[in-house]
Formats: C-alpha cells, structure tokens, sequence
C-alpha cells in the first residue's frame, strides 16, 4: 500500500519541500536487471572454476610457454610452509589464506581461488563450463530482451544517450565532485540518471558486455571452427582469455562501485524502485 504522505503530483506542481512518488523503472526494465544480477553472479562463480584449472594469463607470444606468464595465481612450497602467491609481471605479492593457498576446514587448500567463491564448490571443470555456458546464453538473450524493449520504448533514447549539456567537461567534472563529496541529486534531479550513470552504463552495455561475450566465443574450439577469424581479432585464444578475465573484473569493479552508490544514495529508495517501479523524490531542495 502506498504512504498517504507521499504525493504523486505532476513535476510541475509538486510543492518545495515535499516528498513526490513517481514511477522510475518499466516492469522489462526491472526483469531484465534481476536476470542479470543472476546471471552474472553465476557467471562469475562458475568463471573462477574454470580459472582454477589454470590460474596464468598470456598475452601474444606469452601464450606459448607457460613460464612467461604475465599474471598468475598460485603456490609455492618454503621449506615446511605453503605460500600463496599474486603475480603481476615482476611483482609478486603474498596471498596465503585469500588466493593460491586457502584454509578450507582444518586443512590448507592449493587453489587459485577458494571453493566459497566457485561454482561448484569442489574442483569439477565439466560441470563449471557446463554452469557457465548455460548462464553465458541466458546473459545474451536477456540482453536482446532489453535491446529490444529500450529501442521500442524510447528508454534508450530516453534515459541512456547524454544530452548535449551534460557532455561539458565542466558539467562532468562537476558531477565527479559531488560524487567524491557524496553529494546525490534531490528533486527534480533526481529523475533522471546523470551524465556518470549514463556513460558508465553505455561503456558496460555497449563495450564491456559485447567484449565479454566475444572473447568468450573465441575461447571454444567449436566456435573457432566456424568462425576462424575471431582468434585472429583478438591475438589468439591466449589474448582472448586474458580480455575476457580483465572486461569481468572490469564489470566486478562496476558492480561493487553500483552497490556502494545505491547504498550511499538511499538504499531502500533505489531497492524498491528496482522491485515495485516507485521511486521517492524528495523536494526539500527545491525551495533554494
């Protein structure tokens, strides 16, 4: 039931200072979201699973000896100690207890990346690619489902393309302040997504998603065969699966970044927004 208290008054007569209920997200808008936050978490946990098997990224000539690998994950035994360990180049970190060496029980475990991050939890690499694969394609129709509904509806158009003012450097820069201060948009502001949300969403949608899906198709040997030149677009299967660990780190780092804003900018506001469409704006600003 919605609170009395909040009105649902056309923008143009909602008076300074009170609180306006308006409709913010479509129902395939709000579907689509949740299918992806299932299909990424599966994505990414089965996608750990099949690192596992071999924790080491190449890039070119890299790819053909493993000992030339510019990151890698693993263990390595000091004396009567197990040490894990992060490799970047020539940096090497310690890692024992997080990455390459991870307490599972009673017991050390060598393994990239623990069992409470995989899916499955124990080491099965059939049944990883088979989870990845299935949420893979669930992850691309979801996509079309969304492409197709925002192209009809206007919501690209709409709410995703940056307006002319808003592609100032001084309105951005602007705008990347007020998030470092953590000041959110109020009012009528705050109907709309800013010039930030919206080229951070175009960069996921449109470079960092298709990217994903690509160099993941370029990875099966079956894909290859039919499609020969996608190894060829990326540098080999070797550089190929290196893009594809950086783009779903990239969409990891977009995530946390994405949580820590809803949460910081009224998380229950921007939950129930995303579950019933209502999203609250408050006009207390409205007055200045």
């Amino acid at each position: 039931m919605d609170n009395p208290k909040l009105k649902r008054l056309p923008a143009s007569r909602a008076p300074a200072g009170s609180r306006q209920s308006v409709r913010r997200h479509s129902g395939v808008v709000r579907m689509t979201h949740w299918v992806n936050v299932l299909c990424f978490s599966v994505l990414l946990m089965s996608g750990l699973q099949i690192f596992n098997a071999h924790p080491r990224l190449y890039w070119g000539k890299y790819g053909a000896d493993s000992d030339l690998a510019f990151m890698a994950i693993g263990s390595e035994q000091h004396g009567d100690r197990l040490k894990g360990f992060f490799q970047i180049g020539p940096l090497n970190i310690e890692t024992t207890g997080v990455l390459g060496v991870s307490r599972e029980g009673d017991a050390l475990t060598e393994k990239a990346f623990p069992s409470w991050l995989t899916i499955p939890s124990y080491h099965d690499l059939g049944a990883g690619r088979n989870w990845h694969f299935l949420f893979a394609w669930l992850l691309v129709i979801n996509g079309f489902v969304y492409l197709a509904h925002g192209l009809w509806r206007g919501h690209i158009r709409r709410d995703l393309l940056p307006n002319r003012d808003q592609l100032g450097w001084r309105h951005v820069w602007r705008e990347v302040v007020d998030h470092a201060r953590l000041r959110f948009a109020k009012g009528e502001h705050a109907r709309r997504y800013n010039s930030l949300q919206k080229m951070t969403y175009l960069l996921v949608a449109l470079v960092l998603l298709p990217l994903m899906v690509l160099t993941g198709l370029t990875m099966s040997p079956g894909l290859n065969a039919a499609f020969p030149f996608l190894p060829d677009l990326f540098g080999g299967r070797p550089s190929a699966r290196t893009l594809h660990f950086l783009t779903a780190s990239s969409l990891v780092l977009f995530v946390v970044v994405h949580i820590l804003m809803v949460v910081l900018s009224g998380f229950w506001n921007n939950l129930r927004s995303m579950i019933s469409g209502r999203y609250v704006i408050d006009h207390s600003g409205d007055a200045k």
